[in-house]
């Protein structure tokens, strides 16, 4: 088998997997680089020699990218020749032993409850038309509650959403999907949206020929599903103008509600299930960034982290015999 029909078997296997558009591009592209420049040093891209590793390695080094984006291309190339194993195409992974970039530790920027706030006010005040502030005040509340990607806050719906529970359905990453919590505000900001904001956003999208209701949650200023770019934009602008730091983002509530959680002693546990994260390590970056947690999970466990030192007395002379 070629390699251009491997790769085209490994994407298929990647969209049977609900696998996002955006990763299988990045993918095509990684693997496919790789595959051309074998062709051109004449390589098997079934049992290439180390050297010929190195040698792309250095390929990449060379070029403009950064450190992270080259560890993602290697990524990828294991996770082909996994696939390629797996199906019996390769005897062995030809990239396990390759060495990528170590990379920086980047912790996730997190706002203060006050910052969180700040913004609230703002989603009240930014619009002058008061279905688009219900709107966005419910938008911020249902991120910051939740704790939700921008792409589930899109596509909510509201089928999904129990109000009187406090809950809300979401498919998260690889169609994965879960229960999310919504606390009091959340609830009433969510009421207040469905009952005078949402309606009124529908009678505009009537008049303007967009009859059919989409079923999500959050539209936009025509009444049409608000979308991923148009959720991404509002929230950010946003953010800008209630003074938030250089470098907030959508997903920097997402960050917030993780850690907030943790300051307030839920268990980690608790906080993976209700990202949604499939592995408790990705979780626990936030414990990096909730010192206040670790310390008062080291006072309450260990046994002489609250106890004074006793007072110790200088041993009495002893007299010389």
């Amino acid at each position: 088998m070629t390699g251009s029909e491997a790769l085209d078997g490994f994407l298929g296997r990647l969209a049977a997997r609900d696998s996002s558009e955006h990763t299988r591009r990045a993918y095509r592209t990684s693997v496919g680089q790789y595959l051309d420049w074998l062709d051109a040093q004449g390589a098997d891209w079934r049992s290439p020699a180390r050297p010929l590793i190195r040698g792309y390695l250095a390929e990449l080094a060379a070029r403009p990218l950064s450190r992270r984006s080259v560890s993602s291309r290697v990524a990828a190339l294991r996770s082909f020749y996994r696939y390629a194993r797996r199906e019996g195409l390769v005897d062995g992974d030809p990239w396990s032993a390759a060495l990528t970039p170590r990379l920086p530790r980047r912790l996730p920027q997190v706002l203060g409850v006050a910052e969180v706030e700040r913004l609230i006010d703002e989603a009240d005040t930014a619009s002058d038309r008061r279905p688009l502030a219900l709107r966005d005040i419910a938008l911020v509340e249902t991120a910051y509650a939740a704790g939700l990607r921008v792409s589930e806050l899109a596509a909510a719906r509201l089928a999904d959403l129990d109000l009187g529970r406090g809950e809300l359905r979401v498919l998260g990453k690889g169609r994965k999907e879960r229960v999310t919590l919504l606390g009091g505000p959340a609830r009433a900001a969510l009421d207040a949206y469905l009952t005078n904001g949402r309606p009124a956003l529908r009678t505009s999208a009537a008049a303007g020929d967009l009859s059919e209701d989409p079923g999500v949650i959050f539209l936009n200023s025509r009444g049409g599903a608000i979308g991923v770019r148009g959720l991404r934009y509002r929230l950010a602008r946003l953010m800008v103008r209630a003074g938030l730091p250089s470098g907030a983002s959508p997903h920097t509530l997402r960050h917030s509600f993780a850690s907030h959680l943790l300051e307030g002693g839920a268990d980690l546990r608790v906080v993976q299930e209700l990202l949604g994260h499939e592995s408790l390590g990705t979780t626990q970056i936030y414990t990096h960034v909730s010192p206040q947690r670790l310390r008062s999970a080291y006072r309450q466990a260990h046994p002489r982290s609250r106890k004074s030192s006793p007072t110790r007395t200088a041993p009495a002379d002893i007299p010389t015999p």
